[in-house]
């Protein structure tokens, strides 16, 4: 590459406005390097297959035990009769019409992410798989809903719900039978995580919440997908690189933090009926997740007692008879190790024919189960144009009575973290002034048929350099990656974005308030330190904070962008932030500036953006978002936990995650570290009072019983159909409840208001064996509820508690307990202010 070439693709200052990036100008200019390119990221880690030939072992610290058979799916729940069915279509079919069930085709008449084996004859006309769980990805028709770290800093299981219902029907009418999501790992183990913000936020139990909400929702429609399975808690070495041989990173972890962590919400997930798991890229334990048996067989079939199918992220197959023995039931998007009818010609010698009988049961049982072999299920990809830039018929999949819940979802995703002398809601300014990069749409929100893939990956709005295209295409760690988008941001970036019908932006719905309200209205969308008219009653500053998949963060502030907000605070009394971040931000550059007034963590609210944050910032509605995350002061007290593993010239990178369960908030409080703004923070337009606190939990302790539990998966194979105490999610006993604590809350403000009462518990170690005993004990979450209350009203919250609630993992027993001891309780409105402090005694 020539150095003209080169300083055409160097990174501009953020306020230099383009009308496209130079990166697509870069492309359109050398097509004949930029298409082998687009390829290449279209299938991202591909090119990593090479290196898959040569297996690849941990630390001898860390190994990952084998656990066969693979556990066969059985009469349970409400399985019953889509099994029978599975089963009489299953006997009828040939050893290669059950290898063609899991496997992934290429269908070039559809714009389905993913398309799997059909058996025609019998009438199984296999899956279309589709991203995501913000929407539908690389289509028309659809709406852009609010992303998963919106719904999470909304801390509404409810409308986690309505959110879902809305999305699933979607996807149905495009002719898809499975939605990819919702996402629960990552957790945000890191916080520089580039897709942390498809999750619902940095904590097992609020995650497993939303997760059940959202997956009963989706599941009105479609089969949901939950993922990434699991402990995937980076995206640097996610996958092989091919050049050197290098492995995807281990995440080695022990028994106790994967139980009351990582597992969690996965757990949730299954107890909730969710349809497919998705193994995901990462090693666990020296294994690659998808032909993990200790994961997949123990851990999910197993323990959790799955009855749906495990399906590959794309490429993350890295073997044939090993991965289909260990768990996996159907590769995506194809695969080199299954797609010559290898499983098939092993049966009955390298892969017990029971193993494949039942990897094709599985996937057929969940189409029974789901309804899918109805005539009123629409055809395969119906609406999945394979692209939409060319002829095609336009299928309409929106439904007009999601408006008020796609608005919804984006106002209660928004934080309000600062708000000094009531600067917010705006009193009938006379004159606002409006700044910053993220207050107007990007220029393209279109669709670049030379290089579609920034499109669909909602990259279009970034600045590359030439050093990132090479880098995401060969699968080698991102350096200074974009952490900026151009123009407004509604979504992250990867195979988790999403289209809006239309895009709300905060300059344009603040401008159309100003028409109503006789306002003049100022603005500078593109300069870092722009000229303030002194008359503004208010200034309005809109940054953001971008991460996207393939990459992490390359860190948690943007220097232009705090120049931008000091350039403005400097000339303007009374500055108001509004940050879109696709996750943590921190703010210390400028928060404590005497004239930043107020500030708004926005997250990613989607295609009603920009009237969501006027409806805020005018009061027509209080926020009621909590931040799910903790935001540091400085970047230095994430600690260990700041960035991903580094591979550090080895060809077998390791991440051991010795810190336990200890993330985010309990990585604080064990560490005794303040933040800026702690977990479950959050301001409204009102002020509460908390009183009478009450507990009532009956329950009693495990941890001296001489089994606890019994296991549900003993010397390499299955009990659970033997044992009626076993249902889908694990033992019963862990969803009974053992009581309900509940506390009073008052609104002593002047309007009505949204609180988010937060139950925190300490669990005590007890007698309990834990390969956690070494680290600090901290509170956990343990219950949420959102409840609006009137300016003098007083209502009850109540948070109902499951004997997993009050549980240990024991290693030692490998079962659950509840340990004997003194429990903690702690009541209020986040993780540090929690006014009502009681305990309870097993």
């Amino acid at each position: 590459m020539e150095k003209d070439d080169l300083a055409a693709t160097a990174k501009p200052s953020l306020g230099q406005r383009l009308s496209q990036s130079n990166f697509i100008v870069w492309c359109r200019t050398h097509k004949l390097i930029a298409i082998p390119i687009a390829v290449m990221i279209a299938l991202l880690p591909l090119l990593g297959l090479l290196a898959l030939r040569n297996r690849h072992h941990a630390n001898a610290q860390w190994t990952s035990p084998i656990v066969y058979p693979s556990p066969e799916a059985y009469h349970v729940g409400n399985w019953t009769t889509a099994l029978d069915k599975a089963r009489i279509m299953v006997a009828n079919m040939t050893f290669e019409e059950m290898n063609n069930v899991t496997i992934g085709i290429s269908d070039p008449s559809t714009g389905c992410v993913g398309v799997s084996g059909g058996v025609p004859r019998l009438g199984f006309p296999g899956f279309c798989l589709q991203d995501a769980g913000q929407g539908v990805r690389d289509t028309d028709g659809v709406n852009a809903y609010a992303s998963g770290i919106s719904v999470g800093a909304s801390w509404n299981a409810t409308m986690a719900y309505e959110r879902a219902q809305f999305l699933g029907a979607e996807f149905k009418r495009k002719g898809v039978n499975v939605a990819l999501g919702p996402v629960v790992g990552p957790i945000g183990r890191i916080a520089t995580d580039g897709r942390t913000w498809e999750g619902f936020g940095a904590d097992p139990y609020l995650n497993g919440i939303l997760a059940a909400n959202t997956i009963t929702g989706l599941q009105e429609s479609v089969i949901a997908s939950v993922k990434h399975f699991v402990a995937n808690e980076q995206e640097t070495n996610r996958n092989p690189i091919a050049s050197t041989n290098t492995a995807s990173t281990s995440a080695n972890l022990d028994d106790s933090t994967m139980h009351e962590l990582y597992l969690w919400p996965f757990q949730d997930a299954v107890a909730a009926g969710v349809g497919c798991v998705m193994c995901s890229y990462n090693r666990i334990n020296g294994t690659y997740a998808c032909e993990n048996s200790k994961t997949q067989n123990g851990l999910l079939k197993g323990e959790l007692n799955f009855q749906g199918f495990i399906v590959s992220d794309w490429v993350a197959q890295h073997s044939g008879i090993p991965s289909a023995d260990g768990g996996l039931d159907m590769a995506m998007p194809t695969s080199s190790f299954w797609d010559q009818n290898q499983l098939a010609q092993a049966a009955g010698g390298d892969l017990n024919k029971t193993r494949l009988i039942d990897m094709a049961t599985r996937i057929v049982s969940t189409w029974y189960h789901f309804g899918q072999d109805s005539p009123d299920f629409p055809a395969m990809g119906v609406g999945m144009a394979p692209d939409i830039t060319l002829p095609h018929e336009y299928v309409d999949a929106k439904d007009p009575a999601s408006r008020s819940s796609l608005l919804q979802q984006a106002i209660e995703g928004h934080v309000l973290v600062k708000n000094v002398n009531n600067a917010l809601p705006l009193q009938n300014p006379r004159t606002i002034s409006i700044f910053g990069y993220d207050a107007a749409p990007y220029a393209i929100v279109n669709p670049t048929p030379a290089f579609p893939i920034l499109w669909t990956q909602n990259w279009q709005g970034l600045n590359y350099s030439q050093d990132n295209v090479v880098q995401i295409a060969s699968n080698q760690p991102v350096t200074n990656a974009p952490d900026v988008y151009h123009g407004t941001l509604i979504v992250g970036g990867g195979s988790g974005s999403n289209v809006p019908a239309y895009l709300s932006s905060p300059l344009e719905a603040i401008t159309s308030r100003a028409y109503d309200n006789g306002t003049a209205i100022w603005s500078d969308t593109s300069s870092t330190n722009p000229s303030v008219v002194r008359s503004s009653d208010t200034c309005l500053v809109f940054i953001n904070a971008f991460a996207s998949e393939v990459w992490d963060r390359p860190g948690l502030t943007n220097a232009d962008s705090d120049a931008l907000v000091m350039n403005v605070a400097s000339k303007c009394n009374n500055t108001i932030v509004v940050i879109h971040n696709a996750g943590i931000r921190i703010v210390d550059a400028w928060v404590d500036h005497p004239n930043v007034t107020a500030v708004l963590f926005a997250h990613l609210p989607g295609q009603d953006a920009g009237r969501a944050v006027a409806q805020i910032l005018y009061g027509d509605v209080s926020p009621s978002g909590r931040l799910p995350y903790t935001v540091a002061h400085n970047e230095s007290d994430y600690g260990d936990l700041l960035g991903p593993c580094l591979a550090d010239n080895s060809t077998s990178p390791q991440c051991d995650f010795s810190e336990g369960v200890n993330i985010d908030y309990r990585a604080f409080l064990a560490r005794n570290v303040t933040p800026r703004y702690e977990f479950g923070y959050g301001l409204t337009y009102a002020s509460f009072e908390y009183s009478d606190l009450q507990v009532n939990v009956n329950c009693t302790s495990t941890d001296q019983a001489a089994t606890g539990a019994a296991p549900v998966y003993t010397n390499g194979t299955t009990q659970n159909g033997n044992d009626s105490s076993i249902i889908v999610g694990g033992p019963a006993a862990l969803f009974e409840s053992v009581g309900s604590i509940t506390a009073s809350i008052t609104n002593t403000g002047a309007v009505n208001a949204s609180e988010v009462a937060q139950l925190y518990l300490l669990i005590p170690n007890g007698n309990v064996t834990s390969s956690n005993l070494s680290i600090v004990n901290t509170r956990t979450l343990r219950g949420f509820q959102k409840v609006l209350i009137a300016p003098n009203e007083t209502a009850q919250v109540e948070f109902p508690l499951r004997r997993k609630d009050v549980s240990r993992w024991d290693v030692m027993k490998q079962a659950w307990v509840v340990p004997a001891g003194k429990f903690e309780v702690r009541v209020g409105k986040s993780v540090l202010d929690t006014p009502l402090v009681g305990s309870f005694t097993l």
